[in-house]
């Protein structure tokens, strides 16, 4: 207190002012002091005050914008066979490379075919002598028939040799089919890829015994056309059906939707397919619904059971209103944007924020033509503040 109001030299104590000034001069003084001190700061706030805030701003323009929609998915063949022995016996050999891609017609196995050759042999030996059985039945026929109409024989004797014709010439078609048999059972001890596709690895062994229980030898994958499965799921199918019906989304001219993979390396896959089938139900289990797209693999990049992205494409949003991602701000209560509105002043907008388009945000609700929107400079910003538009 002593040294207050003591600055440079001739300084007066504040004991010896107090004790020559009156109190009701000493109070005049306060409040004139008082007085010039709020003056000089209001003065100071008016100089170091925040003029208008600069911002960059994108006005809103609607306009109609694919609607794509993608999915997990996987692969499948649209043609897989099970390639399996339709004889019993041992495998003398493997004439394929396991993972290969084979023709149709290629020979994948073969059997020893010592022991059908020999069955072939037996039924063709056994159909020669029912032929010679036949043709001593039919001579005898010929002889006892003219007998029997002269009634030198009784018809007992032409109802034998009658018999004995028509037995005969059923034994011949039974080894005929005898004969048939074992040159089939013969032929399958080559087997051949049925179709055009990439094989499996080797199931069995060369030496290995095959009957029933250990019969399929490997599988053959028809590799073009592939199979892209993938599900949708009923919350979902449900939204899709309400935006088609509210002509929030337009389905494609044609009907049909088109296909394109997304690899694992974000590569889009050069061939695009189109859906060729949709479950009649949901699957119980996971309440989805599953769609299938056919897609040509003339090269066979595509797999069975390979993970890809698939984008449905064709589907139109009309009047769509997208921002870039950083004009977007959520706070406690949602989404929101900042808008300038006539006055030049900040307004925060809350806003309805869809699905991802890119770089951008699908803005569902909240926005309207020709609004202008900050996009740099909001984070600062507060209603009412005005705002300088960036040129």
């Amino acid at each position: 207190m002593e040294n207050f109001l003591s600055r440079g030299t001739g300084a007066i104590p504040c004991r010896a002012l107090f004790a020559r000034c009156p109190a009701s001069a000493l109070f005049s003084s306060f409040f004139i002091i008082l007085t010039v001190l709020l003056s000089c700061a209001r003065h100071e706030d008016k100089k170091i005050g925040i003029g208008p805030a600069t911002v960059t701003v994108v006005t809103v323009k609607p306009t109609d914008l694919p609607a794509n929609v993608e999915y997990v998915a996987q692969t499948q063949s649209s043609h897989q066979v099970n390639i399996q022995a339709r004889v019993s016996g041992f495998l003398d050999k493997r004439a394929y490379v396991e993972g290969s891609k084979v023709k149709a017609g290629q020979v994948l196995f073969l059997m020893d075919k010592k022991p059908f050759e020999a069955k072939l042999s037996g039924a063709e030996a056994a159909l020669t002598r029912q032929k010679s059985s036949l043709e001593t039945a039919r001579r005898n026929l010929e002889r006892t028939r003219p007998l029997a109409a002269q009634h030198a024989l009784s018809q007992k004797d032409l109802d034998d040799a009658t018999g004995s014709y028509e037995s005969s010439a059923a034994a011949v078609e039974q080894a005929k089919s005898d004969v048939e048999t074992a040159r089939l059972n013969l032929s399958y001890c080559t087997i051949s890829s049925p179709i055009a596709g990439i094989t499996g690895a080797a199931m069995q062994q060369e030496g290995t015994y095959i009957n029933q229980q250990n019969s399929q030898l490997t599988t053959v994958a028809v590799l073009s056309p592939i199979w892209v499965n993938f599900s949708i799921s009923e919350n979902e199918m449900q939204r899709y059906r309400d935006r088609f019906a509210r002509k929030l989304l337009i389905p494609p001219r044609s009907g049909k939707f088109e296909v394109e993979l997304i690899l694992v390396d974000g590569s889009i896959f050069p061939h695009k397919g189109q859906i060729t089938f949709a479950s009649p139900s949901y699957n119980a289990q996971t309440g989805t619904f599953l769609l299938r797209a056919s897609v040509i693999n003339p090269d066979g990049v595509l797999r069975p059971n390979q993970y890809v992205r698939a984008l449905l494409k064709g589907a139109i949003r009309p009047g769509a209103i997208v921002l870039p991602q950083r004009a977007v701000q959520q706070g406690g209560k949602g989404h929101f944007v900042w808008v300038v509105d006539k006055g030049s002043r900040a307004e925060q907008r809350p806003v309805t924020a869809g699905e991802w388009y890119g770089n951008d945000w699908l803005i569902t609700d909240g926005l309207k033509a020709g609004e202008k929107v900050v996009v740099d400079g909001g984070l600062s910003l507060q209603p009412g503040v005005p705002v300088t538009v960036k040129q």
